[in-house]
């Protein structure tokens, strides 16, 4: 239970140590760096113990059943677990076995006593500062009392709501507990191997300061701050150090005022920084990720006590080779910046028209080639830029370091071996409806075939089909050059309405209006669809009442039961016919699809009963139809008024009857994308049902935590790795708290970007215009559109909105998000339903308040708090 020395302790020995345990005896193996004697009282020990404690289970099972955001509830509770613990008697075999380990290093020395839970310090959470450390205690009697207090810190309040934010079981976690011989430094602090803020792993980070480093650690005071690239310090600031933390000769640690003559000295030389760091990387090699090391510096040189995986940064793409590469985040492309899971990943890797590289739970392009190159780089900046500037600017500041992508030199054209001579641009496409409709039975007819073959295919035969013919014909209709000239004559008349209609009118974005109800857009019919539902269940009132109740997926059977239920289960099934594969952050195809839970359609439904009147699906888009014809008239008579007004017309009045022909087209690929997910989805399913049968997963939903190819390999040999699957699992989890940048270098920096405007209001949030118009009213905070609890005239803030949320579209008046650009699909839905929007605001859901008033200028792009 107790005794073990460091050197016996690795990494590996989390279960009997904790995780601060194993890495500190991780530490002491490696040759150079120095870590203070001591033991580890073992999670056995604790297991013991806590045997003991009365009624310490049924505390615990009520501890588990508290609502998350009850936080007095967790705080009481929480405090007496930590007083029956401390007030239960250490076991007397383990008294005795401190007090022997303790005589072996001196009984009347100084030592820290610091907690380690088997869930901290560990490569997806850290926990730290989660658990207590204690200094300067001495003498057995002391030592045993904080062995006690540490036990009873693994239920603080902030690790009981931690643990149950991460999913981790209160009885799955178990606390050992280091005592380590006091170091009495001159100065100490934090070693960052890696910049915690940019993710930059060529850039170290050392604060320090003078005594002990708890004093920064709890905020005492302000560290020294030394950033170090490639063995040399980049910059320093030298903070004023008035106070320090010291150890007392009687036990326990107290604040004290520095000298002044020494407050404004720095804490180490660049010599002993540039020194630390080298151990630092020492450390981060052996345990092969960045970390966060405490460290102290006494007079026979560094002292590491303790280090920890960072988990905030984010991971970075693999590479086969090491030079240079900058990334752009896909997912801020698709409006899904969430986690998507290795099944769904691969997927998306698999049928997509470029390649894609995962890190992260996330999906990136490598743009280097493309930025190293002048005679692309225009081009591709002018591309993201009109879809999202912040990933314009953020790759402008990359390219503004001319070190980090060398440019290629411009190859010219001709026969000797110089670049090609760029193919000529094709042919505009004729502004006629009957291309779009060959477009579109196109796609029905192909995606009809593939649900006919996939029926027969099972077993290794379903993988190949997959990667053999489904996968090929997947790409070959997306590819289809017709499809894509067919969305950019769309974009481009967008792009020309608004540029002429500004240059010739003062018209801000004037396309936002002509497209209002434009023939042919899947997504928006998908939210009026939903209107025209609740018109079939609103004249029932026990239909409504029993919706009321829904709490899960096999409502519809019952639903026929009841008087108008027939009637109300056809129109859910004909709505699930259409859209039932859509869902929320759908481009993952492991995610629950609508036909699959069709109970998160519910609330959504019974919103539209209450705040429609019958009919609003069909005024909604007669309105808006109508409202571009009137914007139409008055913008060509403006223009016949002009120098060379007819000509302006005429040609203006050629663009709008375009992009009407063709802008709704712009959201079909994604709804034949999700619709042959959700087929290979279904396939792939009952393959994982076959394997839980024969015992090879444990449920269906593991195989959504194995890539395609593994997948194959496991329906091929019939086995599967259990621990595998548990760590992608326990990944998963942690990517969720990651932020995905928007461009990402190979150095882990993840850039952001900037807008650069000065012509907003003071206090304002900077976003980028989309929808015109402005808008003030209830800002509505939506993390999770199952959450959605909207009245009409609210305003949606939310993180990102793909197809899935266009139901929710009917009932609000603006919208505001993390992510997005003008053609994005939130973009596209909020001007055909004609809300004022801006996208791209970061940080909008924790800058706004939920129920704050707001104004949102959809046409100059930002909003305003009111309240």
């Amino acid at each position: 239970m107790v005794g073990l020395r460091d050197r016996e302790i690795d990494e590996t020995s989390v279960a009997l140590v904790g995780g601060k345990g194993a890495h500190l005896g991780g530490l002491s193996r490696i040759e150079g760096i120095h870590v203070p004697d001591g033991f580890c009282v073992t999670t056995d020990a604790f297991r013991r113990a806590m045997a003991h404690v009365p009624s310490l289970d049924e505390r615990l099972d009520r501890l588990s059943r508290l609502d998350l955001d009850d936080q007095e509830a967790i705080r009481t509770l929480s405090a007496e677990i930590r007083r029956i613990i401390e007030g239960t008697p250490v076991p007397d075999d383990l008294t005795a076995a401190v007090t022997r380990a303790l005589a072996r290093l001196g009984e009347q020395e100084a030592y820290a006593v610091r907690s380690s839970a088997t869930a901290e310090d560990l490569p997806t959470a850290s926990f730290a500062g989660q658990q207590d450390t204690y200094l300067n205690v001495v003498g057995p009697t002391e030592i045993l009392r904080h062995i006690s207090r540490c036990w009873a810190s693994l239920f603080t309040e902030r690790a009981v709501t931690y643990r149950r934010r991460n999913g981790i079981d209160h009885r799955a976690v178990h606390m050992a507990v280091v005592v380590q011989r006091m170091v009495f430094p001159r100065a100490a602090g934090i070693l960052f191997t890696a910049d915690p803020v940019t993710g930059d792993r060529t850039a170290a980070t050392v604060d320090a300061g003078f005594g002990l480093g708890e004093a920064m650690v709890s905020g005492l005071v302000n560290p020294d701050v030394y950033k170090v690239r490639h063995g040399e310090v980049v910059a320093r600031t030298i903070a004023a150090k008035h106070r320090a933390l010291h150890a007392v000769a009687t036990g326990g640690t107290r604040e004290v005022a520095v000298d002044a003559r020494q407050q404004e000295q720095p804490a180490l030389t660049d010599e002993q920084v540039v020194e630390l760091v080298r151990l630092g990387r020492r450390i981060e090699a052996h345990f092969g990720r960045p970390q966060d090391i405490e460290w102290c510096l006494a007079d026979d040189g560094f002292r590491i006590v303790q280090s920890r995986p960072i988990t905030t940064l984010f991971p970075i793409p693999e590479a086969d080779d090491q030079e240079n590469h900058v990334y752009v985040s896909v997912g801020h492309q698709q409006m899904m910046t969430d986690p998507m899971k290795p099944l769904g990943l691969s997927m998306w890797q698999l049928t997509a028209m470029v390649p894609m590289h995962a890190a992260g739970g996330r999906l990136f392009v490598d743009v280097t080639r493309r930025l190293a190159s002048p005679a692309s780089r225009d081009a591709l900046l002018d591309a993201v830029g009109r879809g999202d500037p912040l990933i314009r600017d953020a790759l402008e500041t990359v390219l503004d370091r001319a070190d980090f992508i060398p440019s290629l030199p411009d190859e010219g054209p001709g026969p000797t071996g110089g670049a090609p001579a760029p193919a000529p641009a094709p042919a505009p496409v004729a502004t006629d409806p009957a291309i779009v409709t060959g477009l579109v039975e196109r796609s029905r007819t192909s995606v009809a075939a593939l649900e006919r073959d996939i029926r027969t295919k099972t077993g290794p035969a379903l993988f190949d089909f997959l990667l053999e013919e489904a996968f090929e014909e997947h790409k070959r209709v997306l590819g289809d050059p017709l499809n894509m000239r067919v969305i950019m004559a769309g974009m481009d008349a967008t792009w020309w309405l608004n540029d002429k209609l500004r240059e010739w009118l003062g018209e801000k974005n004037a396309a936002d209006t002509l497209t209002l109800s434009a023939p042919g857009n899947v997504t928006s019919e998908m939210g009026l669809a939903l209107l025209d539902v609740a018109d079939v269940v609103r004249p029932y009132p026990e239909v409504v009442a029993f919706l009321q109740g829904v709490e899960d997926d096999d409502f519809l059977d019952e639903l026929a039961k009841l008087p108008g239920g027939s009637a109300a289960r056809d129109a859910f099934e004909a709505y699930l016919d259409r859209y039932g594969m859509r869902c929320v952050g759908e481009i993952d195809l492991t995610r629950p699809r609508w036909r699959e839970h069709p109970s998160a359609l519910v609330p959504v439904i019974l919103d539209n009963v209450r705040n429609f009147e019958p009919g609003a699906a069909r005024r909604r888009f007669e309105e808006g139809r109508q409202a571009a014809l009137k914007k139409e008239g008055d913008v060509l008579a403006r223009l016949r008024t002009l120098p060379d007004g007819e000509r302006k017309a005429a040609e203006t009045k050629a663009m709008i009857d375009r992009v009407r022909t063709f802008i709704g087209y712009r959201e079909y690929p994604k709804y034949d994308i999700v619709s042959r997910s959700f087929v290979y989805k279904q396939a792939l399913l009952a393959e994982a049902g076959r394997l839980v049968r024969d015992g090879v997963l444990a449920e269906k939903e593991d195989a959504f935590y194995l890539t395609f190819q593994e997948l194959h390999d496991v329906v091929r040999s019939g086995q599967a790795d259990g621990r595998l699957i548990q760590e992608r699992k326990e990944a998963f989890r942690s990517y969720r708290a990651l932020t995905p940048p928007r461009v990402l270098t190979s150095d882990g920096e993840g850039v952001c970007g900037a807008y650069r405007r000065a012509d907003v209001p003071a206090g304002a949030l900077v976003g980028l215009p989309v929808s015109v118009g402005t808008i003030e009213g209830r800002a509505r905070v939506v993390l999770d559109m199952a959450d959605a609890d909207l009245e009409a005239g609210d305003i949606l803030v939310t993180a990102f909105t793909d197809p899935s949320w266009s139901p929710l579209f009917v009932a609000i008046k603006g919208l505001v998000t993390e992510v997005g650009g003008p053609m994005t699909h939130g973009a596209v839905i909020a001007r055909e339903y004609g809300l004022p929007a801006v996208v791209g605001v970061e940080q909008a859901t924790r800058l706004i308040r939920d129920g704050q008033r707001i104004r949102v200028h959809g046409t100059d792009g930002y909003v305003e708090l009111l309240s």
